[in-house]
């Protein structure tokens, strides 16, 4: 499978990080693009310095994806920037209010929000992953355009009924998730139902 993934300037980048290793395990073809205000998140709450450069951040970030490969955000000749690449799915995780009311607006800054353009235009599967609280109407009324444009809304808020133990659970619950819309099997978290 072949897999956007974007990065963008909203807490949650142990769910990113996760999520890429996760990918990466599943033999992924994966292609990442981090915003700026991205990469400082990741290096803040990941490597604790947010001042570390957007290279060694990055360069840290892939270290358990070394197949992955990285886009700049100003890069409009990636593949992810045209309908005519073949590409299986589309993740921001975590996407920003700002990303998600650019995508759902239709205007396009760089090339997180043109893949995810990309992948409405030409109905393609799209999960965005907001963390946000309390959310405005504002936030809930562009969500719900993206849902009606056919991107799904997976929250980065974990469920607690699976006995977690550890923040690394919580993480695994939500990437479990975005595992299953993507229609790759996984084992990251237990399922409803399942035997303890």
């Amino acid at each position: 499978m072949h897999v956007f993934l974007g990065i963008t300037g909203a807490s949650g980048a142990p769910y990113a990080a996760r999520l890429l290793e996760a990918l990466a395990a599943a033999d992924c073809e994966i292609g990442v693009c981090a915003s700026s205000a991205g990469v400082e998140v990741l290096a803040t709450e990941l490597y604790g310095n947010a001042k570390l450069s957007r290279d060694e951040t990055l360069a840290r970030l892939l270290e358990h994806a070394p197949r992955a490969t990285l886009y700049d955000p100003n890069d409009w000749k990636a593949p992810y920037a045209s309908g005519s690449a073949k590409v299986d799915a589309y993740v921001i995780c975590p996407c920003s209010m700002g990303t998600l009311g650019t995508i759902a607006s239709g205007a396009m800054q760089n090339l997180i929000h043109r893949a995810a353009s990309v992948a409405i235009k030409e109905e393609r599967r799209l999960v965005l992953m907001p963390r946000e609280t309390p959310l405005s109407a504002i936030h809930l009324r562009n969500m719900l355009t993206l849902r009606e444009a056919g991107a799904t809304i997976l929250f980065l808020a974990p469920g607690f009924y699976h006995g977690a133990e550890t923040v690394d659970d919580l993480v695994d619950f939500i990437v479990a998730r975005a595992l299953d819309q993507l229609g790759l099997v996984n084992v990251a978290a237990k399922r409803w139902g399942a035997s303890r």
